[in-house]
C-alpha cells in the first residue's frame, strides 16, 4: 500500500506517515486531510513510497487527498526547500506558510466570485529618457538569469522602466511578479498598472485583502489566469507556471524582512526564485540597501543608473540644513520652516511636516515625583494619545486611559514631554489657522479604503500642509507638493543599532524626493543640531554613492555585513535568568567547537530586553562566510531542540537578523 509523506504546518523539522490506498506519485504536491492527535489537519505530500520508516499497520490512513487544485509544482518545491534549509525553518512551516490562510482550513470556504473590475483607458506611456531605454535594453537583452539593480534618484522614471519591462514580457506570453514593500505602496501602483494594461489581468496580494480575495488571486495566478502579480514579501513564494520577470520596487525596505514566524527577506528570495527559473530580476531603489549596493559594485548584480528626474522640467530639490542650536523652537519648528511654509501657503503649494513619531508625545511624566508613564508589559514608555485620551504602547498594544493626576504622588500638574505627528499637527493649527492640515499616519490611516481616500484629498488640493510619518515617505507623487521639512532627525545619527544611518540617510532621501516632482521647484529643510555629520554632507550633496562607500569602508574595519555573516539565537521566557541560562547552554554545545570559523559572542538582553511580559535575551553568530555558518547551523539547531527548557521558554534562530 502507497505511503504518504506529508509536510505539516509544526515547528518540526521531520515528515509525518499516512497510508492511502489509491495515492499515487500524481498526488505529489497535492493538499491532504490527515489525522493528527485528536484532530485533522491539512498537510501537503511532499513524497509518494511503497515502503515507509514505519511499519504499515501503525500508520494511520489520509482522511482524504484534495484535488480541487493541481499538484504544487516542482519550482514551489525547490524555493521553499532553500527557504527552509536556508532560515532554518521547518520544511512543512515554509509550506503552507506560503498558502493562502484558505487552503489551510479543514471545512472549504465559501468562494464567491470575484468583483468585475472597471475598464480603463489605457494610459499612453511616457517618452523615455535615454537612461530609461539603455536600463530596458540591458534587462531585456540579458537572458536567462540575470540580477540588475537600477539606482535611480527620486522621481526619475522607476516605475516606468518597470512598466516597460512588463510589456515585453507580456509580449512573449509569460508572466510577471512585481514585489512592493508595503500595503499602502499597493493601491497607487495598482491602480497605474492595470491603467497600462487594461487587456490583461493584474491580481494584487497582500495582508489586507480579504481571505477568499487573497485566495481567489492566489489561484489565478497559480492557474496562468494572471498575467501580473503585485504583492508584498508572501507573494514572493506565488506559484507562477509562466514566469518571465521578477521586479522589486523599493528594495532597500527592511519591511522585505518577515520579523516573525520563518524570518525570512523576500528581496534574497526572490533572486533565488530568479536563478532557479532561469529568469531576469530587477531590483530597483534610490538609496539601496548596502549589501545590494556592494553587489553592484562587485560582479554578483548589474548597476543600472538613472541620475536624472524623468520630468524634464523637474529638478531635484535643493536640500538645506537649519542649525538649530542656537535657535529657540516652537514646538519644535523653526522659524525657518515657518517662514517656508507661510511662503508656500502664499503660492497655493503644498507643504510636508515629517516627523516619524506618531501620537501627540512620547511620553508622559511628572516633574514633582519623576514618575513616568512606563509599560508594565514592555521596557518602553506608554505614548500619550491625546485626540482620544489614551496612553498606548507601540510595542504590544497595552491602552490605559490618560491619569487625571501623577498615580504616584496626586499632582494633577503631569506634563507631555516631547512631541509626535499630533502635537504638531495642534500647534499648526494655531499658527496657520486658514490652512488645510492632514495628518497622515497609522492612527489617521488604518485601512486600505482610508488610505485611497487620504490620497484622494491631497492629490485633489484639499490639503496645504501635510503633517505625516515615514507612510509618505516613499513611492509618492504630489505634484503640488514643494517644500520637505524635517524634524527630529538627530535622534538616529548616534543610536546603538550599526544600520540605524543607513536607515536614516534612505529615510530622509526617500521624504526629500516628494518635494519638487512635476514643474515647480522644490525645497527641503532638515532641523539639525549636528550640521557637520557626515551624513547631511552627503543629503545636501544628494551623493549616495559617497555616503555608501564611506558605509562599506566603516563595515568593512569593523567586520559587519556584508563582509560577515550572522544569525542570532533568541529566547524569550517570564524571566531573564530563564532566557540568559538557555543561551549559555547553547554556546557550549558540541557543535560550537567542531566549528573554528563561527564566533558566537556572549549572551545578552535585547534592547528591547521586555516585549508582552516576557524577558528577552539574545545570541549573536558570526562566521566569515556564508558556507561555514550555513554548514554550523543546522548542527547547533538540532543540539539546541535536544536541550531541556522551562516549560514557557521560546527560541527561535534567525539569519541575516536586521536588528540586534
Amino acid at each position: 500500500m502507497p505511503v504518504l509523506r506529508v509536510a505539516l504546518d509544526l515547528p518540526l523539522h521531520r515528515l509525518f506517515e499516512y497510508r492511502a490506498e489509491q495515492a499515487s506519485v500524481a498526488d505529489i504536491g497535492r493538499r491532504v486531510r490527515v489525522p493528527f492527535g485528536r484532530g485533522e489537519k491539512i498537510g501537503i505530500v511532499v513524497a509518494v513510497v511503497e515502503q515507509g520508516e514505519w511499519p504499515l499497520e501503525q500508520l494511520k490512513a489520509a482522511t482524504a487527498i484534495l484535488d480541487d487544485l493541481p499538484p504544487l509544482p516542482d519550482d514551489f518545491f525547490a524555493l521553499c526547500e532553500f527557504a527552509s534549509n536556508y532560515y532554518q525553518a521547518p520544511f512543512g512551516e515554509v509550506l503552507m506558510q506560503a498558502l493562502p490562510v484558505g487552503l489551510k482550513r479543514l471545512a472549504a470556504p465559501q468562494r464567491r466570485a470575484g468583483r468585475a473590475v472597471k475598464a480603463v483607458a489605457p494610459l499612453a506611456p511616457p517618452a523615455l529618457t535615454a537612461e530609461q531605454a539603455t536600463a530596458i535594453n540591458a534587462v531585456a537583452i540579458a537572458g536567462g538569469f540575470s540580477a540588475h539593480l537600477l539606482f535611480g534618484v527620486t522621481g526619475s522614471g522607476k516605475t516606468e522602466v518597470y512598466l516597460r519591462l512588463i510589456e515585453r514580457t507580456l509580449a512573449l506570453g509569460e508572466q510577471v511578479l512585481l514585489l512592493v514593500p508595503e500595503i499602502n505602496l499597493t493601491p497607487q501602483l495598482e491602480a497605474r498598472v492595470r491603467s497600462r494594461f487594461p487587456e490583461h489581468n493584474v491580481v494584487a496580494l497582500h495582508s489586507e485583502l480579504a481571505e477568499a480575495a487573497r485566495e481567489r488571486n492566489w489561484r489565478a495566478a497559480f492557474s496562468g489566469a494572471a498575467a501580473i502579480v503585485l504583492g508584498t514579501r508572501l507573494a514572493v513564494f506565488t506559484p507562477l507556471p509562466r514566469l518571465g520577470l521578477i521586479l522589486i520596487d523599493e528594495e532597500h525596505d527592511p519591511s522585505f524582512k518577515q520579523q516573525d514566524g520563518m524570518r525570512y527577506s523576500a528581496r534574497d528570495l526572490a533572486v533565488v526564485r530568479a536563478r532557479q527559473q532561469a529568469v531576469p530580476i530587477l531590483l530597483g531603489s534610490a538609496t539601496p540597501s548596502l549589501e545590494t549596493w556592494a553587489n553592484a559594485q562587485g560582479s554578483r548584480y548589474a548597476l543600472l543608473t538613472l541620475r536624472e528626474r524623468a520630468n524634464p522640467q523637474a529638478r531635484l530639490p535643493a536640500v538645506r540644513l537649519v542649525d538649530t542650536r542656537r535657535m529657540v523652537l516652537r514646538e519644535g519648528v523653526s522659524e525657518a520652516l515657518v517662514s517656508a511654509i507661510r511662503q508656500r501657503l502664499e503660492r497655493g503649494e503644498q507643504s510636508l511636516v515629517f516627523l516619524n513619531r506618531r501620537g501627540y508625545a512620547p511620553v508622559l511624566a511628572c516633574p514633582a515625583c519623576g514618575w513616568v508613564s512606563r509599560c508594565h508589559r514592555c521596557a518602553a514608555n506608554l505614548v500619550l494619545h491625546l485626540a482620544d485620551r489614551r496612553l498606548r504602547c507601540h510595542h504590544c498594544g497595552l491602552e490605559e486611559r490618560v491619569p487625571r493626576a501623577c498615580p504616584t504622588c496626586g499632582n494633577q500638574d503631569i506634563h507631555p514631554f516631547g512631541r509626535g505627528t499630533q502635537r504638531v499637527e495642534e500647534w499648526l493649527q494655531g499658527e496657520f489657522p486658514d490652512a488645510r492640515i492632514l495628518r497622515v499616519d497609522r492612527d489617521s490611516v488604518k485601512s486600505r479604503k482610508q488610505w485611497e481616500a487620504m490620497l484622494d484629498r491631497i492629490h485633489g488640493g484639499e490639503a496645504d500642509i501635510l503633517v505625516g510619518t515615514q507612510m509618505l515617505a516613499k513611492g509618492h507623487d504630489f505634484p503640488k507638493l514643494t517644500l520637505v521639512g524635517v524634524l527630529g532627525a538627530d535622534s538616529a545619527l548616534y543610536a546603538a543599532d550599526w544600520r540605524a544611518p543607513e536607515r536614516l540617510f534612505a529615510q530622509l532621501m526617500q521624504v526629500a524626493g516628494r518635494a519638487g516632482r512635476a514643474e515647480l521647484e522644490g525645497e527641503v529643510l532638515i532641523q539639525t543640531q549636528y550640521p557637520e555629520h557626515p551624513l547631511f554632507a552627503a543629503l545636501v550633496a544628494q551623493d549616495y554613492p559617497g555616503f555608501a562607500a564611506g558605509q562599506l569602508k566603516e563595515r568593512e574595519q569593523a567586520g559587519f555585513p556584508p563582509y560577515a555573516f550572522q544569525a542570532v539565537l533568541r529566547a524569550e521566557a517570564p524571566a531573564m535568568a530563564d532566557a540568559m541560562a538557555f543561551l549559555a547552554q547553547a554556546v557550549v554545545l558540541p557543535p560550537v567547537a567542531e566549528h573554528e570559523q563561527v564566533m558566537l559572542y556572549d549572551p545578552v538582553p535585547m534592547r528591547m530586553a521586555r516585549l508582552a511580559n516576557l524577558e528577552r535575551a539574545q545570541l549573536l553568530v558570526e562566521a566569515g562566510s556564508r558556507p561555514a555558518l550555513q554548514a554550523f547551523l543546522p548542527r547547533w539547531r538540532a543540539a539546541i531542540e535536544q536541550l531541556k527548557q522551562p516549560a514557557r521558554l521560546r527560541w527561535h534562530l534567525e539569519v541575516d537578523p536586521l536588528e540586534l
